[in-house]
């Protein structure tokens, strides 16, 4: 699978870098171009925290490991509170006791849970209208009871026994539960709380940049255990090299199921923004959470559901993966899949029955 994949991201390298010759006519040189500029935001969310890694797992080591274990769970799962592209795949392969474990916290859990977490509710919260609120928060509900079913098939296919993966995801799951009676009952609380872990991380982010460059510049380690800046930098770079071809692939699938999904909505009972916003938000979250505007609400609800597991799915998500753990490409998108997938039809079919009922 890795093998064709990687044919379809150079179709869409070559695609792109034709039509850039040509003028960006169709454009997809512009998501070409959109994919290499990507490089410098992923930097900036990514090479920080990893230069850190290496400390940060000393230090929270300390306290993890022995509290996990006492639980007998491995404490790599820690990882996964973190987006998979902002340390979460190297702290949870710092503290893995089992590589099938770390594999499935670092890649799995960061790119699903950890993402939802640390970027997509407090970031949505604040993107989309006020009004519209309400209904993201209850897509996200449903989307946090599927993430499950996702886990433990990805947990699976990473060579994790099928009860041993029930085991170690109970911390992703009591969080979860957390996060659906505060989002249920203490919107504002919870998203307040999450915008002060968002800007709290990003401080973190900018010290591990700053300590990172310091040490490059002058050789000296102002911290003990600090990760090369330019071994991070390099996993950015193998990032950018798939977003060149991932972009111009994604695009070119959006233009072809377009017209099905316009086709599928209106027998559905949602609109095309609303059918659309599926097919981007597998590549991104941002674009999908700033259509929500014109979505209907049983769409937005749908939407919010969905990209709990799904959000990047073809972009960076799937160029990170690539970069670090090949064979974990299948996994990854089998679990965001069925994640994503079941929590869009149990909010289509929660939400239309509400419907029809009032």
């Amino acid at each position: 699978m890795n093998q064709v994949l990687m044919y379809i991201l150079a179709a869409g390298v070559i695609l792109g870098g034709i039509d850039r010759l040509l003028g960006n006519k169709w454009g997809y040189g512009k998501r070409m171009e959109e994919g290499f500029l990507f490089m410098g935001p992923t930097a900036l969310s990514m090479v920080g925290i990893m230069c850190l890694v290496p400390f940060l797992s000393d230090t929270l080591g300390k306290v993890i490991v022995p509290l996990f274990e006492l639980f007998h769970i491995d404490p790599a799962m820690f990882g996964g509170f973190l987006p998979i592209d902002m340390g979460g795949y190297q702290l949870a392969k710092s503290l893995e006791t089992s590589a099938s474990t770390g594999n499935y916290a670092g890649i799995i859990v960061s790119a699903t849970f950890g993402c939802t977490l640390v970027f997509t509710i407090p970031v949505g919260m604040g993107l989309i209208e006020n009004e519209d609120r309400s209904f993201f928060a209850e897509g996200l509900l449903i989307g946090l009871v599927t993430l499950p079913l996702g886990l433990i098939f990805g947990a699976v296919l990473c060579g994790v026994p099928f009860l041993n993966a029930l085991w170690q995801t109970i911390p992703v799951f009591l969080l979860s539960i957390f996060l659906g009676i505060g989002l249920k009952y203490f919107p504002a609380k919870i998203i307040r709380g999450f915008g002060l872990f968002a800007s709290g991380l990003k401080a973190i982010i900018t010290i591990g940049l700053v300590l990172g460059a310091v040490t490059y510049l002058t050789g000296i380690s102002i911290l003990p255990n600090l990760s090369p800046i330019q071994d991070a930098l390099a996993v950015v770079a193998s990032i950018g090299i798939t977003m060149l071809g991932s972009l111009p692939a994604a695009e070119f699938l959006q233009r072809i199921l377009r017209r099905p999904f316009a086709w599928i909505g209106a027998r559905l009972g949602i609109n095309a923004f609303s059918m659309v916003g599926l097919l981007v938000g597998a590549v991104s979250a941002i674009p999908q959470l700033a259509m929500m505007k014109d979505m209907d609400p049983l769409g937005k609800r749908i939407n919010a559901a969905y990209i709990v597991c799904a959000t990047s799915m073809l972009a960076a998500h799937a160029g990170f993966t690539l970069s670090t753990e090949p064979s974990m490409l299948a996994p990854l998108f089998a679990s965001k899949t069925v994640g994503a997938l079941s929590g869009a039809i149990l909010a289509f079919l929660f939400y239309r029955r509400k419907q029809v009922v009032q």
